[in-house]
């Protein structure tokens, strides 16, 4: 696919012209300059057109080991990977030195370029877009991210640059229902489709650098600062055979410490990234692990339904490492229940040490997070649990629990039918769920479980005396 980068210097729009072109406020925007830090991608059509489109960081000057340098750098590595380039100036604010030389930057670039001129509602907007031809950069497309217009004049510029796009097949993606019968086991896994996985943490755990380093390239903006990271950036990805779409985020703090409103836009990206994830792998500092911000990080993603994966990151600055693992996943079981079992693997983000492993953990438990049972071993395995521990009697009358199915995976959801379940007590409930999770293998995944009084559709199978 044809990929387009949005440049200029910050506070241009860059970010707003890209949410509208992705159909979505995937890009955090506010009135302040530098906001966008990392390179951001998105699927963005246009009229009859689709492409990549890359947001990216305000061109700055600073050195090269500075957040401003480091964020340049990612910027000029969305020009080396773009194929078209739109360079985006605010026609209000007229043109500016850095304008002037950034053009220069661009044009050495050599690839197809469009001027746009953003902010050019009005009289004002309209005046700084004729002054934008002084930038010897062809006619500027003159716009309004924030409004919609001009929006089919920059479709026109796209195909005018790039042809190619104009060129598309329709395609027919019709799902494909997947259906089990009572005595088979299955899986709703379809490893055609790309894998999402959401990484978040506390700030400063180290979440950009291990992504970079399974990447195998400086893809995503790090540094000694806490809280650089401030978009949920989504990065395409193959790992063997299978692909991916990794989410870093944000660093989580606790809500009553966060004050600035970017920081809490900022939050609110990660956790939708984690929402929208299949598999979420809770990174936490080795050294300071298990602080109450994780615990409450991974219940967020257990009350979610998402597969989860602990990464114990900084596993170069531990001693004893042997013993430590195996107090961390004890530690680990005792204080999240609702995921007994969860994976807890040691990895560094500086020494790449422990990667191969976290990616065969998250490939198992998203497995797991698939898995259907089938009705009649669930009920073989119910009818014995209820025989050695039955439920409590309610107002002298005992509860009765008839049978039980699998409603659906992602996560394993099971339904169990009776009489009088509205009563059936919380502690009888978790009963069930930690044996089904022991019995039939499923560490790590959330798993649900609700009733319904009815009557048993396997009453009309037996016989009557």
């Amino acid at each position: 696919m044809v990929t387009v980068a949005i440049i200029g210097r910050p506070n241009v729009g860059k970010s707003t012209l890209f949410n509208r072109l992705v159909g979505k406020k995937l890009a955090l925007v506010d009135d302040r300059p530098g906001v966008t830090r990392d390179r951001r991608e998105g699927e963005a059509h246009l009229a009859d057109i689709a492409f990549t489109i890359i947001d990216t960081a305000g061109l700055e000057e600073g050195a090269a080991q500075s957040l401003a340098g480091r964020m340049r750098a990612q910027t000029e590595a969305a020009i080396d990977s773009a194929d078209v380039i739109l360079f985006m100036i605010d026609a209000r604010a007229g043109i500016t030195p850095d304008d002037r030389a950034f053009a220069n930057l661009l044009r050495r670039a050599d690839k197809p370029l469009i001027l746009l001129a953003n902010k050019a509602e009005g009289r004002v907007g309209s005046a700084g877009a004729m002054e934008a031809f002084d930038l010897g950069l062809g006619e500027p497309v003159a716009i309004s991210a924030e409004h919609g217009e001009g929006l089919l004049d920059l479709r026109d510029a796209l195909v005018a640059a790039l042809p190619i796009l104009a060129e598309h097949e329709d395609e027919d993606e019709a799902d494909e229902v997947k259906t089990f019968g009572e005595d088979e086991d299955g899986t709703e896994l379809d490893v055609t489709n790309p894998l999402r996985i959401a990484v978040i943490g506390r700030p400063n755990a180290g979440k950009s650098t291990l992504l970079n380093r399974i990447l195998g390239e400086d893809r995503l903006l790090t540094g000694p600062e806490a809280g650089i990271t401030r978009d949920a950036i989504g990065v395409d990805f193959t790992w063997g055979e299978r692909q991916l779409k990794l989410f870093d985020t944000a660093g989580l703090r606790k809500r009553a410490r966060v004050e600035d409103k970017l920081e809490k836009l900022a939050g609110a990206d990660a956790l939708r990234a984690a929402k929208f994830a299949e598999v979420v792998v809770l990174l936490v500092d080795a050294t300071t692990p298990f602080e109450k911000q994780d615990l409450t990080l991974a219940d967020l993603a257990a009350r979610e339904g998402r597969a989860i994966v602990i990464g114990l990151n900084k596993w170069d600055l531990v001693e004893e490492r042997g013993k430590r693992l195996r107090e961390l996943r004890e530690e680990a079981n005792r204080l999240l229940a609702q995921v007994r079992g969860v994976p807890v693997v040691p990895v560094s983000g500086a020494t790449g040490e422990g990667i191969p492993a976290l990616m065969d953990a998250i490939f198992r438990v998203h497995e797991t997070w698939n898995k259907r049972i089938s009705t009649s071993r669930l009920n073989r395995w119910l009818e014995g649990a209820i025989e050695s521990t039955p439920p409590p009697a309610v107002a002298g009358r005992r509860i009765k629990i008839r049978y039980m199915t699998q409603l659906r995976a992602r996560p394993p959801y099971f339904v169990i039918f009776g009489n009088q379940l509205d009563h059936l007590p919380e502690s009888y409930r978790r009963f069930l769920m930690n044996g089904i999770r022991e019995t039939f293998d499923l560490p790590g995944v959330p798993i649900r479980l609700s009733v319904k009084t009815s009557d048993n559709p396997y009453a009309g199978n037996k016989r009557r005396s």
